[in-house]
C-alpha cells in the first residue's frame, strides 16, 4: 500500500504575536519561494518571529522573515531576508488594505506550515497590545495553569483513597 503525505507540517510558529497582539481575523495565504528556499522551509529552518506582512502596489508581501540558506544549495542560494510575495485572491488583498488602513492594525504572520506539500503562511490581522492588557494575559494564564494544577491534585489524591 503506498504512504500517503502528510497533510499538515508546522514548519514555523510565532507565539510572541499572541503575547504582543490580539489576533482579529485570520487568512492563509501562499508563497512564492525558490527551489532552495522550500527546501530550507522542508528542514524546518523559517524564522517568523519579527516578520511582518504588507500590501504594497496591489501585492501583499511577506517582510523581515528568515529562510536559512538550504545547506546543499550552491551558489545560486537563496538570499535569507529578502521580501517574499504572497499568494491571495484580490478580494483579500483588498480586504488587507482595508483593515491595515485603520488605525493600530497591522498584518503578522501566525503559523507557516506544509500542506499537502505547498508552504502556506497562516496571516492575522492583529492589533497591539498595550502593557496592562499584557500583564493582564499573564496573571489570567497563571491563575489558569494553578487551578488545573489544583484539580489534577484533588484528583489524584481521590484515586490514592
Amino acid at each position: 500500500m503506498p504512504q500517503q503525505k502528510e497533510a499538515f507540517k508546522l514548519v514555523a510558529d510565532n507565539r510572541k504575536a499572541y503575547h504582543d497582539y490580539f489576533v482579529l481575523d485570520r487568512l492563509e495565504a501562499g508563497l512564492v519561494l525558490t527551489g532552495t528556499e522550500i527546501k530550507s522551509a522542508r528542514e524546518g529552518r523559517v524564522q517568523i518571529r519579527d516578520s511582518y506582512a504588507d500590501v504594497v502596489n496591489g501585492e501583499a508581501w511577506l517582510m523581515n522573515s528568515h529562510f536559512s540558506p538550504y545547506s546543499h544549495g550552491n551558489i545560486f542560494n537563496h538570499e535569507p531576508t529578502k521580501k517574499r510575495k504572497l499568494l491571495l485572491h484580490r478580494r483579500e488583498i483588498d480586504k488587507l488594505t482595508g483593515k491595515a488602513l485603520e488605525k493600530g492594525l497591522t498584518l503578522i504572520p501566525l503559523k507557516m506550515y506544509l500542506k499537502h506539500g505547498l508552504l502556506k503562511c497562516e496571516l492575522g490581522i492583529c492589533r497591539g497590545k498595550k502593557e496592562h492588557d499584557k500583564r493582564a494575559a499573564t496573571k489570567e494564564k497563571e491563575q489558569e495553569s494553578e487551578a488545573r494544577r489544583a484539580m489534577s491534585l484533588r484528583n489524584s489524591r481521590h484515586l490514592n483513597e
